[in-house]
């Protein structure tokens, strides 16, 4: 299924976000074809059915709770399957619009549920789930581009009976295949088939029919007008951001026989859409109707008079449709690339003066206006007298006037002169438009959020004209690319090697280089046919571009493109240096994209496949390809930076290549493998793919390497996939928690010590394993660590005694070592990440009476409350935590709350908040205040009530729980017990007793406990069945559950009784 979605499926990316199926026959065609093979899954293949999917399939649904039946356990917004996983996840769920799935069983019976908005339904879960071949059978058998091997690695798991359903998962892989030739047998069918409508077709046929359109009955329609004049250069009339959807014109057609319709006209053919939208001049583009091939037959179908004149051929011919003046655009910007559209790649050039000619027209100014076009292509400054970068047509070596030319550059002094590249100011200046102008095609050039913000126009350093004050290297440099440019083969072979004797590593000569125009002459001899000269460029190159300035010089001349192609070529050192050269260049973003969008990451990763890590006896060629395999991996590591080039490593087949990799004895070939597996770490696809390629063992093993810097890396991959409970345990049965407590010994080593930190934080999430860091000392370590210390340091070092102090005998170890003072000191710091970690690990402490006494001694709880002024809601649901246990463990917590001016009216008002976290611990917080009489009369002041009465309707478990520990305490003071009801805040609580979550279900019962004492909430509760919830819960095994229970149903029985006795007597 994975195969038929990329390659034969029409897809587009208009606009942010991930790419969305148009809406074509193809399309059409292709999702019924899908829902015909699922929806009867469960019957053919019930085996199969069952099987849990590695990740869930996850969508927005338009379908409503109430649309499921038996089957399903169905709450007010969430629906879920009876039928569950080992791990007691349901198979099937639904919450919020947001449906989650675990097997073809349950997709099946959606599918089922989903009736006529099947179609929908799968379009919706294709687009969100773009290759769900990776989240059903694991990122192992993704997707691949090129020879795919995963069938081989799962026939070897089934022989060494690794998997227990490597069965099962061979027989759905081979299903989804065999699904995959009969849709792209499908798309084929129907690609042979279809007619691409070209914007000139679209205009001559509307002109023809305009001729016989008139208000009069020998016509074929009263009118047929585009909804605008505007004209791209292309021909079409729709705007940029539909064209991208195949949509050529947008039509307004008024028939003799029915009410006007409008009619979009894309490249598929036509079809009616809905029209102009209510109170606006818009269009809503949603299809109404079928696509029609053309717009004779749509209006065929739509209009019996049209189709009666036609086929009686009753009709006149009237006057010439008006021809649409046009006005050219100035050209002054250049792109970096063509769009993916054949019909956007031109913005507009010409533009013709709007006219409203009906309501869906706005009306537009007439005044002509030169403006920059965003067209794509190559840069000419007319006007400006610098010399520009000429493109590779232009090189000698491509000439093409039949004379002989050697195999290297010849260029003669005055070509040398046109070509030499020089970077002026307005060079600069257009490459700060072209920035600018890529945010059209923001989705295609979003980069990840991890990579570094290199600036890619660094300041330049020019040399003064006639300066006499330069080095002698420069005069040196600008003579060896004289015979560069003029010399024969031999003379630049030479020149080459010379070049090379210099000082490469000095900034002088990386910058002259460039200035003279060498650059450009080493980039044009890559282009030779001539191993030597390509090799001694290419040796050069590797070596200047560690230089930022040089970096991006490359990057606008071509440079990387030319070098992707090399990776193909047979000469395994050609590929090395090509590889290693790009790894160098690919450090800032423009480079990365280039790479990527020239393939250059699938030929990467085709590098990486050399023999066994762990084979002897080597022969030469071995030896070299795992060379080859090392530098695709250090070029693969400046490329993970970006987002997108992680999943086109994932797709090319680069997570086995790299697992296989990882068993390298070798430091130089592990850091460049266990960097990009760091990198990519950061997505939970790569993440999951370490887990189960059993990557963790490796990386655990190389922490005792004795190179730091590899040690660093295997820390910062454990540090991103600890995330995971799963993987946290396999740190620890590999043994790698001692190792990690032994590296904090390496203090010095900053970037170390913040991997390592890092590690050992999310590690300790695990109960397990703080008590193993207790064995090592960890904790006593890491208090070292509170001052003195880089950030990034700091912030992982307190987030591990934050998870370490969830222990109670850790509390103990943290304030005997001295390390409440600091961490309170640290309350006073500007960093969001640290405050989030330091109020955890402050909460942590203070639930000790002994800590909690030094923190107010130290001004610790004000410290924490000024906190919830941040504007950060993380921070404040931070601070509002670590407030709970300190208002728990203080001596006088009353009088303390009281002496902090304003701080009451400060919690209250951020029950206004919109953040679910911060709500919640609030509420926490108001739960600890109100249990002093005089600060809950404070905050009844404040209007506590109606707040929280106005959070009662929320699906969170977590907040309802607080909440409701929060309603209960409130109601103990003067008339809140009334005033809840009167906000509507019982019937809701009610409801509450139907939550899954049984720390709901016995605060929830203590607050309608508390609020059972008015008669009018005893009749809400009554009125909404609380008391069958509740006789349920009298038999419960907590204590405190059973007697709230009992008391609400008591207080509920004597009104009863009270109005029985009234009544009768």
């Amino acid at each position: 299924m994975g195969v038929a979605l990329a390659r034969a499926a029409q897809w587009t990316s208009a606009g942010s976000g991930a790419g969305r199926l148009e809406i074509t026959p193809l399309n059409e065609a292709l999702l019924n074809d899908i829902i015909k093979y699922v929806e009867p899954f469960s019957s053919r293949h019930p085996e199969e059915a069952e099987f849990v999917f590695r990740e869930p399939l996850e969508w927005k649904t338009n379908l409503e709770p109430s649309a499921f039946g038996s089957g399903y356990d169905i709450s007010d917004s969430t629906v879920k399957s009876e039928d569950a996983d080992k791990d007691g996840n349901p198979l099937f769920f639904l919450s919020s619009s947001t449906v989650t799935i675990r097997s073809f069983g349950q997709l099946s019976r959606f599918l089922h549920i989903a009736g006529d908005k099947k179609l929908k339904e799968t379009q919706a879960c294709l687009e969100a789930n773009r290759d769900p071949l990776s989240r059903i059978l694991g990122a192992g058998l993704a997707t691949v581009e090129g020879e795919d091997t995963s069938m081989l690695r799962l026939l070897d798991k089934m022989r060494q009976n690794e998997d227990q359903e490597a069965e099962v998962k061979l027989k759905i892989f081979l299903l989804l295949q065999q699904l995959d030739m009969q849709l792209l047998n499908s798309s084929l069918k129907h690609i042979s088939q279809e007619v691409r409508v070209s914007p000139t077709a679209v205009k001559n046929e509307i002109n023809l029919i305009r001729r016989f359109c008139k208000d009069e009955d020998k016509s074929v329609l009263k009118s047929i007008e585009y909804t605008s004049d505007y004209e791209f250069s292309n021909g079409c009339h729709s705007p940029p951001w539909r064209q991208v959807h195949g949509e050529i014109c947008y039509l307004l057609i008024t028939p003799h026989d029915r009410e006007p319709f409008c009619v979009t006209y894309s490249t598929s053919g036509a079809f009616i859409n809905s029209g102009k939208m209510k109170d606006k001049d818009e269009i809503n583009y949603e299809r109404q109707s079928q696509v029609y091939k053309d717009l004779i037959t749509l209006l065929k179908a739509e209009s019996a008079q049209f189709a009666e004149n036609i086929t009686k051929q009753d009709f006149i011919y009237f006057e010439d449709p008006p021809v649409a003046q046009t006005i050219q655009h100035v050209d002054v910007v250049e792109a970096e690339e063509p769009s993916q559209n054949q019909w956007s790649n031109e913005y507009p050039e010409k533009k013709a003066p709007e006219k409203t000619r009906n309501p869906l027209v706005k009306s537009k100014t007439n005044k002509a206006k030169l403006e920059p076009s965003l067209k794509w292509k190559n840069l000419t400054l007319n006007g400006h007298q610098e010399t520009s970068i000429t493109s590779k047509d232009e090189r000698p070596a491509d000439k093409k006037d039949g004379s002989k030319e050697p195999k290297t550059a010849k260029p003669t002094s005055a070509e040398s002169k046109k070509r030499a590249f020089i970077v002026t100011p307005g060079h600069r200046r257009s490459s700060a438009l072209k920035s600018k102008t890529s945010g059209a095609k923001s989705e295609e050039f979003s980069e990840s959020s991890t990579e570094s913000e290199e600036d890619e126009e660094q300041p330049e350093r020019r040399p003064e004209p006639g300066n006499t004050d330069l080095p002698s290297e420069y005069w040196h440099i600008q003579k060896l690319v004289k015979f560069l440019k003029g010399g024969n083969q031999t003379a630049t072979v030479i020149a080459l090697c010379s070049m090379r004797d210099l000082n490469l590593a000095h900034e002088t000569c990386q910058l002259a280089i460039r200035d003279v125009g060498g650059l450009e002459v080493l980039i044009n001899l890559l282009d030779t046919e001539e191993i030597k000269c390509k090799i001694g460029a290419l040796k050069i190159l590797k070596e200047i571009s560690h230089n930022s300035q040089i970096r991006t010089a490359i990057a606008d001349l071509g440079g990387l493109q030319t070098m992707v192609k090399i990776l193909d070529c047979q000469d395994k050192d050609l590929k090395c240096l090509a590889a290693e050269t790009i790894a160098n260049v690919a450090k800032f973003r423009r480079a990365r994209r280039t790479v990527r969008q020239h393939g250059g990451i699938k030929r990467l990763v085709g590098l990486l496949d050399c023999v066994p890590m762990t084979s002897t006896n080597l022969t030469p060629e071995q030896e070299k390809d795992i060379e080859v395999a090392r530098c695709g991996a250090l070029a693969l590591w400046s490329c993970s930076k970006s987002r997108r080039n992680k999943d086109a490593i994932r797709r090319a087949g680069g997570i086995p290549l790299l697992a296989r990799l990882l068993k390298s004895p070798h430091s130089n070939m592990l850091i460049p493998v266990v960097g990009t597996l760091q990198e990519c770490a950061s997505e939970p696809s790569y993440r999951l793919a370490i887990k189960t390629e059993k990557m963790i063992e490796d990386l655990v093993k190389n922490l005792n390497s004795e190179n730091q810097e590899l040690q660093m890396h295997c820390a910062r991959a454990i540090f991103k996939c600890a995330e995971d409970s799963e993987t946290r345990d396999l740190v620890r049965q590999y043994g790698g928690l001692q190792p990690l407590a032994m590296l904090l010994g390496k203090s010095d080593n900053k970037e170390l010590l913040a991997a390592v930190t890092g590690a050992i934080w999310k590690c300790s999430i695990s109960r397990d394993n703080v008590t193993k860091f207790q064995e090592y000392k960890v904790i006593e370590t890491l208090v070292t660590f509170l001052s003195d210390q880089p950030e990034e340091v700091l912030i992982n070092g307190v987030g591990a005694l934050g998870e370490c102090g969830q222990e109670p005998a850790n509390r103990a170890i943290i304030r005997k070592c001295g390390g409440i003072n600091p961490l309170v000191h640290l309350l006073t710091s500007t960093n969001q990440a640290l405050l989030v970690n330091v109020t955890r690990a402050v909460g942590a402490c203070a639930s000790d009476p002994d800590n909690m006494a030094v923190i107010d001694r130290l001004d610790g709880v004000r410290l924490l409350w000024s906190l919830l002024k941040n504007p950060h809601p993380d921070v404040q649901a931070s601070a509002a935590w670590a407030i709970c246990p300190c208002i728990e463990n203080a001596k006088d917590a009353g009088e303390m709350v009281r002496s902090f001016v304003g701080g009451l009216e400060l919690i209250v008002n951020l029950l206004k908040s919109e953040h679910k976290e911060v709500l919640a611990s609030v509420c926490a917080a108001i739960t600890n205040i109100a249990k002093d009489e005089e600060n809950l009369a404070v905050i009844t002041d404040h209007g506590v009530v109606p707040l929280l009465s106005a959070l009662t309707n929320t699906t969170d478990d977590k907040l309802r729980r607080h909440l409701a520990e929060a309603i209960a305490h409130c109601c103990t003071w003067g008339n809140n017990r009334v005033a809840f009801g009167e906000a509507n805040a019982v019937a809701p609580l009610v409801r509450y007793l139907k939550s899954s979550d049984p720390t709901v279900h016995r605060a929830t019962a203590q607050a309608l406990y508390q609020l059972s004492e008015d008669a009018n909430n005893c009749i809400t509760m009554h009125e909404n069945g609380v008391v069958k919830l509740l006789i349920d819960m009298v038999g419960s095994a907590d204590a405190v559950l059973q007697e709230a229970a009992a008391g609400c149903i008591a207080n509920i029985r004597r009104l009863a009784l009270a109005n029985e006795k009234a009544r009768y007597g």
